[in-house]
């Protein structure tokens, strides 16, 4: 598989070594990979089929978690199957067209996440700081238009990826000591200068992830601003308690994919395994836990899968 270090090359497969310096190991983890699958395919099939049947919860907030738990689903089934081949299978193959796709719906489909979460706070923000307005500023077309926007910008900036990877040269070996296909790890096989393609990804990784969290930032700040000057503790706890689960979401979205990040470009000294395990916390376990904080914290979504369960008992 390992080829001179200085034939350059145009592989048509690339092997995965999934947690390198692990192997030994990868039947043991496996287990919770495929838990934390089963429990997220599980999660955000319910999220969608409850807020499909309860008509009550047909208001934008939810609109915008069904848009998550889409992206969330696509996510982990893009990476998922494939690290549990290499775990269970041995199966480290992967043909080089297969993971240009596999690169660019990854880092896409983050993006619309992103992008997703971010409406919500724009939900929360009209929601909170000005309520009379909220069904005139959030009708169903500016909803579409939200959502489309989001999937287009994704699309769109993440489209070039694949076609600069395609043209790189590639010298040295054709393995990736990754668990799936990541822009940054195929950019280190590569043997002609990369800095362009550095300067793109991290100029991408900025207008998605990184504004979309400072705009986040300053929507909640102009909603505390809103709540502490409420006439009431009451109202205030009661304004706050609205915005609990959206904060716990942009906490497990946004720290690990953030600690990936800067690990992956400026923490040369951190072991490869523990870069392994940082990318792949931030690749499968938003997907989980996002239905799991509004299934336990939204009482309206609770509601709605009582109701759903005695729907169909009857």
């Amino acid at each position: 598989m390992a080829l001179s270090n200085n034939t350059n090359f145009h592989s048509s497969t690339f092997f995965l070594l999934g947690i390198p310096g692990m192997e030994a190991i990868h039947i043991w983890i496996s287990v919770p990979f495929c838990l934390v699958y089963l429990c997220a395919i599980l999660g955000n099939v319910s999220i969608l089929f409850i807020i499909r049947m309860d008509s009550n919860l047909h208001e934008p907030m939810y609109f915008f978690l069904c848009m998550l738990s889409v992206a969330d689903l696509i996510i982990s089934t893009t990476a998922m199957p494939k690290i549990l081949s290499i775990f269970w299978f041995h199966d480290r193959e992967i043909y080089f067209e297969a993971c240009l796709v596999q690169v660019f719906l990854i880092h896409s489909l983050c993006s619309m996440a992103s992008g997703f979460i971010l409406a919500m706070a724009f939900d929360r923000y009209v929601a909170i700081c000005k309520p009379l307005r909220h069904s005139t500023i959030l009708t169903h077309r500016v909803i579409k238009n939200l959502g489309l926007a989001v999937v287009f910008r994704g699309i769109l900036l993440f489209s070039p990826q694949p076609f600069m990877l395609r043209w790189l040269p590639y010298c040295r070996t054709n393995i990736i000591p990754h668990t799936y296909c990541e822009f940054m790890a195929l950019i280190k096989l590569a043997c002609a200068e990369t800095r362009i393609c550095r300067m793109y990804s991290l100029t991408a990784a900025f207008l998605t992830g990184g504004l979309d969290f400072i705009l986040i930032i300053c929507s909640y700040v102009v909603i505390l601003y809103t709540v502490f000057h409420l006439p009431s503790k009451a109202a205030r706890l009661k304004t706050l308690g609205t915005c609990g689960s959206h904060v716990c979401v942009i906490l497990v979205a946004y720290t690990p994919a953030f600690f990936s990040f800067l690990t992956h470009r400026f923490g040369r000294h951190v072991a490869p395994h523990i870069h392994i395990f940082v990318a792949n916390i931030h690749l499968l376990v938003p997907p989980m836990v996002n239905p799991m904080i509004y299934g336990i914290r939204t009482k309206r979504i609770r509601d709605g899968f009582v109701q759903v369960l005695t729907s169909h008992k009857s």
